[in-house]
């Protein structure tokens, strides 16, 4: 018998939850979806070949929600709309106190390697459960807060067990809409945009585990991609991409609250982006290796780094003692000077770590020197 009641405790509790909801939402009776537009101010998220994260997400998700504000029935609510830092904490509370139907976060990936292309969409990990209800009981202690809240929540305590397992039950539900919604911005976005698909993956993202409603992050494309990072650049790219996740959030709403599917979530724009034309790479000798022969692919205006360890007025055998272990050793020779570097690449984080791999090996006046064009110079 107690068992039979702990169900219909759980039941209740799931009701209650969706009870909740609603409520917050009866003024405008709109569906509200919070856009989160990824890093901004002083984190300016992935950086590569001049486009950055923070400003490319801003500005697509600007452009999501001028679409949807078209939309009857919508209320779009943003985390920023200007070049700011929000802290991590902050992103997801905006939509739970909001009561919001839907959490959409818009981002930009990037790798060392600069061949990978690709949009992928990002749900909620399962495995990160525990750490979700947590986050859910924090978020309804405020209830507690509130002027009679046991007549308007009727005896509900969001410290009780059962409230956890039921939680945990909604917990699940969203889970299973928010990969309803993922795949079908990653249909979207191939079957109307040709762009490649990386798919639909849980991962253990914070700003998810803590929305208490279903939820995705959206990973545009690879900025490490010079062509991808470029068209994602662009206003016209912006606009498509943007129009692919508005579709994508208006079929959802139809088809999660029962909505007669009127055509909304099929409207496209025309696709006027056509890409740079780009020079051919031209086989360029990198005289600053130790190597007369050694040839690397260089695009023209692409800066080239290495680790300038010391200068010597000696030639020395790169083979030697003098470099501690260090490979891939290469020279200038230039005003008397031998100058001996370590490593080379064409990703400035990287450099910085190899910097930092030369100073604790033992030369800390160790700095990044830069290639370009003919010439070189110390990174400031």
């Amino acid at each position: 018998m107690r068992f039979i009641n702990n169900i219909k405790t759980c039941f209740s509790v799931v009701f209650l939850f969706s009870i909740l909801n609603v409520m917050g939402q009866t003024n405008s009776e709109k569906f509200i979806i919070v856009l989160d537009a990824g890093h901004g101010g002083k984190d300016p998220g992935n950086s590569y070949h001049g486009y950055v994260e923070k400003d490319i997400a801003l500005k697509t998700t600007m452009k999501v929600g001028k679409f949807l504000e078209k939309e009857d029935g919508f209320q779009v609510v943003y985390t920023r709309k200007t070049d700011e830092f929000i802290e991590l904490v902050d992103r997801p509370k905006v939509a739970n106190r909001l009561n919001a139907n839907l959490f959409v976060s818009i981002h930009c990936n990037s790798v060392k390697n600069f061949e990978p292309k690709g949009t992928e969409t990002f749900v909620m990990a399962l495995n990160r459960s525990e750490m979700n209800l947590e986050v859910t009981k924090k978020e309804n202690s405020v209830i507690f807060l509130e002027d009679n809240y046991k007549t308007k929540y009727k005896g509900f305590d969001p410290n009780k067990p059962e409230v956890a397992i039921g939680a945990k039950m909604l917990q699940e539900e969203n889970l299973n809409s928010s990969i309803s919604l993922a795949t079908k911005i990653q249909e979207n976005f191939t079957n109307n945009l040709n762009r490649n698909t990386r798919g639909v993956k849980q991962q253990p993202l914070w700003v998810l585990d803590a929305a208490s409603m279903p939820g995705v992050l959206i990973e545009l494309g690879f900025l490490s991609n010079n062509e991808e990072g470029e068209y994602l650049n662009s206003d016209e790219g912006q606009t498509e991409m943007a129009r692919q996740i508005a579709n994508s959030i208006i079929h959802y709403k139809h088809e999660y609250f029962n909505e007669p599917n009127n055509g909304d979530d099929v409207k496209q724009v025309v696709r006027t982006y056509k890409p740079e034309p780009k020079p051919e790479p031209k086989e360029v000798v990198d005289t600053t290796t130790s190597k007369p022969d050694e040839t690397i692919k260089v695009i023209p205006g692409q800066s080239l780094y290495k680790i300038q360890l010391f200068a010597s007025s000696k030639k020395k055998d790169v083979s030697s003692n003098d470099f501690k272990g260090l490979k891939d050793i290469s020279y200038t020779f230039e005003n008397n000077l031998y100058r001996y570097y370590y490593g080379k690449s064409y990703d400035l984080d990287y450099a910085r770590k190899m910097c930092n791999e030369a100073k604790n090996q033992g030369f800390p006046s160790a700095f990044i020197v830069v290639f370009a064009d003919g010439k070189s110079s110390a990174l400031k």
